[in-house]
């Protein structure tokens, strides 16, 4: 599978802590983002005004990001000053007010510089995940005063692995992990359209030289879910690419605008629901290699339905059953805002977990999960996003089965 660089989608990416005279309008309405000299490694110094296609986007843990498409002007606020040095600045569109005003002062700024020479001017909360996952990224330090800067050529920064593109795909910047050697095997198996997500993830799994399953649970998992999004989009490309060449067009002759959103939809809703299954699916069948007892789905207190307890749904309802033996997991593929859900999933669990494939959590938000007693899985490919002082924290899925297996044998 084709993984790439940050230099296949980047020229440079710059960082700051925006001011309320940047994004205040009681304060300022000049619609500048300023101290942004450290720009003019990838932007140049501006000998003109320079007008540039920029897409802003509004980020927070909780939502959808808030996109605009637009344009920046790049120049130099002095350049009928001869006598003072140059001080570049960044000027905003007013149509992107309602995108830079959700900021604060404080909060923080990414410019990116793309391979095509556009900007992508992201927006979010300092302390936020978001901001926490960005500066993993790019391999950069949050600058307590000031702007941080990292340019991007060749193979610099490794190829992307799963934690990047997850974190790419979030800011809109897609890469390309679509397989096309998989393509006939597919169509043979599936023919013209996708089987259920349970079908397709044993697929993935069938065709996926593991690492040592028992041994190294966390590798097996990562190489079965990017064996299945490497099928995934071969075989969706392929699928859309048949669709967009029959048209949409109505019997009229008419074009069918109704039909191409639905379509649309359905495609991104696909995306989003596979993601999470899959991740529950593969789980189901490594827990089932590691031979320990679950149920998926049972019901707890107040019909509310756990993704797994350990070792059973009927144990978690047997009054005399050991409460310390009862291990509950939720599972999200996303982790966001919605880990708090887990804790009240299941009354009699004292154990509640939550594995995720979400990269790079803020400590802040790591240490609410500690003190409301929920502990993260996260497999070791990805921990490698986070803090040293979290990763101590951490559970790997090897040490989760582990724990897992050792309360079963409990006799006390």
């Amino acid at each position: 599978m084709k993984r790439g660089y940050l230099a296949d989608h980047f020229i440079g990416v710059g960082v700051k802590r925006l001011s309320s005279t940047e994004v205040d309008p009681q304060v300022s309405n000049g619609h500048e983002f300023q101290g942004t000299r450290v720009l003019q490694a990838f932007l140049g110094m501006p000998v003109a005004k320079h007008v540039i296609s920029t897409r802003y986007l509004w980020l927070t843990d909780e939502e959808a990001p808030e996109t605009l498409d637009s344009t920046a002007t790049w120049y130099d606020s002095r350049i009928n000053q001869p006598h003072r040095n140059p001080e570049p600045r960044l000027l905003y569109t007013a149509e992107a007010e309602p995108i830079v005003y959700r900021a604060r002062d404080g909060d923080s700024l990414f410019v990116c510089l793309t391979r095509e020479r556009h900007l992508l001017v992201l927006i979010c909360r300092s302390g936020s995940d978001i901001e926490r996952q960005l500066l993993w990224l790019f391999g950069l330090q949050a600058p307590v005063k000031g702007f941080a800067q990292a340019e991007f050529e060749g193979e610099a920064g490794g190829q992307l692995s799963f934690a990047a593109r997850k974190i790419l795909d979030e800011i809109g910047v897609e890469v390309e992990v679509a397989d096309d050697n998989w393509l006939d095997l597919l169509t043979e198996r599936f023919g013209r359209s996708f089987p259920a997500t349970a079908v397709f993830s044993a697929f993935a799994r069938e065709h996926t030289r593991t690492v040592d399953l028992l041994g190294d649970p966390d590798q097996a998992l990562m190489d079965w879910i990017e064996t299945e999004e490497a099928m995934f989009y071969a075989f969706e490309r392929h699928l859309i690419s048949e669709r967009i060449a029959a048209g949409f067009v109505d019997e009229d002759g008419s074009t069918n605008v109704d039909g191409f959103v639905s379509f649309s939809l359905s495609v991104q809703n696909r995306r989003k629901s596979r993601a999470g299954y899959s991740l529950e699916n593969h789980l189901v069948a490594l827990f089932a290699r590691h031979d320990v007892a679950f149920d998926r789905g049972a019901k707890t207190e107040g019909n509310k339905k756990p993704d797994f307890l350990f070792p059973s749904g009927a144990a978690y309802h047997d009054p005399d059953f050991d409460p310390a033996k009862i291990t509950l997991l939720g599972s999200k593929s996303s982790c966001k805002d919605r880990w708090r859900q887990v804790l009240s999933e299941g009354n009699r669990a004292r154990a509640k977990h939550l594995v995720t494939l979400e990269p790079s959590i803020s400590l802040n938000q790591t240490n609410e999960m500690i003190g409301e007693g929920l502990q993260l899985v996260v497999p070791r490919p990805i921990q490698l996003s986070y803090l040293h002082e979290q990763q101590d924290w951490l559970l790997s899925l090897k040490d989760f089965l582990d724990v897992v297996k050792a309360r079963a044998r409990r006799t006390d």
